[in-house]
C-alpha cells in the first residue's frame, strides 16, 4: 500500500467504526426505551431530589483520583510522575471518551503524558490496556461476589439468566487477555522472539527497525505485571475505583422513588461497564443505558423509574468530568486538532522528540 493510500484506508476504517458504533447505540436505545411510558419517565426525572447528586459527584471525583493514583503506580517504573500532575491528563482523557468517537480519550491522555512528561506513547498505551483488563476483572469480581446476595431480590429469572451468560463470556475474554499480557510481561525474551519473527515476515523491510522499537517500548509498559505485588496493588486500586463509583450509584438512587441493595448496584455497575466495552457512540450512549435499565428491572424496579434513574445517573457521570477535562484542555492551550493528532501519533506510534508544551498545536507527530 502506498503512503498516500494508507491514511485514506485508515480514514475509511475509522468512519466505518463510527458508523457501527452509532448503529449499536441506536439499537441499544431502542431496546431500552421500547415499551416505556416516556411521559412518566420525564415526570420522574423532573421530580427527582437532585440534592443527592452532590455527594454522588464528590465520590465520583474520588474514584477518578483513585484511577489517577493507579496510573501513577503503573508509570513509576517508566518515570515517577506525581499524581497531581497526572490528574489533568486523566480528566482530559475521560472528556475525550465522552465527546469524541473511537474512545479517543485513552489515546489523548497518553498524548498529554507524552507532551508534558516525555513518556513515550507505546509504553503508556500498554499501561492503559492493563488498566482496562483489570477493570474488566474487577467487574467480574463484582458480579460473582454480589450475585449470591442479590439473587433473593430478583423477580425476572430470564434477567438473571442473561446476566450469568454475559458474565461467563466476559470471564473467558478477560482472563484470556490477562494470560496473554502476563506471558508478554513474564517472558519478555520469548515474546520478543515471537514478535520479531512476525515483524521479519510480515512487515516491509524499511519499517522493521521502527516496528521492533515500538514493540520494545510497548513491552516496557507491561513491567508492572512482572511483580505479584504490583499486580495485587493494581487489582486493589481497581476495586477501590469501582466500589467508590458504585457508591455514586447508591447516592443517586436516593433521588428517586425506589430502593435496592448495594449488591444490586454492584451488579449494575459491572453490567453497564462491561457493556460499554462494545463500540458505541461517544459517551457510551445506549450501551450504558439499556443494560442499566434491564438490570434494575430484573430486580423488581419499575421500568420507567429505572429509565429515569439510569438516564440521570449517566448524565451525572458524563457532565462533571467532561467539564473538568474541558477546563484542563483549554488551560493547557490545546485544540480540537490535538485529538486527531493524538490518534495519528498512536496509529504511527512515532518516536520523534516530545512536543513543546507551549506549541502543542503545531507539532507533527
Amino acid at each position: 500500500m502506498t503512503e498516500k493510500a494508507r491514511p485514506r484506508a485508515r480514514s475509511w476504517r475509522r468512519w466505518l467504526w463510527l458508523g457501527a458504533g452509532l448503529l449499536i447505540s441506536a439499537v441499544f436505545l431502542w431496546l431500552s426505551l421500547r415499551g416505556l411510558h416516556l411521559e412518566q419517565v420525564w415526570r420522574d426525572i423532573q421530580s427527582a431530589n437532585y440534592i443527592w447528586i452532590v455527594p454522588g459527584v464528590a465520590v465520583y471525583f474520588l474514584a477518578v483520583w483513585f484511577r489517577t493514583w493507579r496510573w501513577h503506580y503503573q508509570l513509576r517504573l517508566l518515570k515517577p510522575v506525581p499524581t497531581r500532575r497526572l490528574w489533568p491528563a486523566v480528566a482530559i482523557g475521560y472528556m475525550g471518551n465522552n465527546i469524541y468517537p473511537f474512545r479517543a480519550g485513552e489515546v489523548i491522555r497518553c498524548y498529554v503524558l507524552y507532551r508534558d512528561e516525555q513518556i513515550n506513547m507505546p509504553a503508556s498505551l500498554a499501561t492503559v490496556l492493563v488498566e482496562r483488563i483489570f477493570d474488566g476483572l474487577t467487574m467480574l469480581i463484582f458480579v460473582f461476589a454480589a450475585l449470591p446476595f442479590a439473587l433473593s431480590e430478583i423477580v425476572d429469572q430470564a434477567g438473571s439468566a442473561w446476566l450469568i451468560q454475559v458474565s461467563v463470556v466476559a470471564t473467558v475474554v478477560f482472563f484470556l487477555a490477562l494470560i496473554v499480557f502476563l506471558y508478554l510481561a513474564i517472558r519478555p525474551e520469548r515474546a520478543a522472539c515471537v514478535y520479531c519473527w512476525l515483524i521479519d515476515r510480515f512487515v516491509p523491510a524499511p519499517m522493521r527497525a521502527r516496528t521492533r522499537e515500538i514493540a520494545d517500548r510497548f513491552m516496557g509498559g507491561l513491567v508492572a505485571l512482572r511483580s505479584p505485588r504490583d499486580m495485587l496493588m493494581i487489582l486493589f486500586t481497581s476495586i477501590l475505583v469501582w466500589l467508590t463509583e458504585t457508591l455514586k450509584y447508591w447516592f443517586v438512587m436516593h433521588a428517586f422513588p425506589f430502593e435496592t441493595s448495594f449488591f444490586v448496584l454492584m451488579l449494575m455497575t459491572a453490567v453497564v461497564n462491561l457493556a460499554t466495552t462494545i463500540p458505541s457512540a461517544p459517551g457510551y450512549i445506549g450501551t450504558f443505558d439499556g443494560p442499566g435499565i434491564a438490570t434494575l428491572a430484573a430486580f423488581g424496579v419499575d421500568a420507567n423509574v429505572a429509565a429515569s434513574y439510569t438516564l440521570v445517573l449517566h448524565a451525572a457521570l458524563w457532565l462533571p468530568i467532561t467539564v473538568l477535562g474541558a477546563w484542563y484542555f483549554v488551560r493547557k492551550g490545546m485544540r480540537w486538532a490535538d485529538f486527531d493528532r493524538a490518534q495519528a501519533a498512536a496509529a504511527k506510534l512515532a518516536d520523534e522528540e516530545p512536543p513543546s508544551e507551549t506549541t502543542p498545536a503545531t507539532v507533527e507527530l
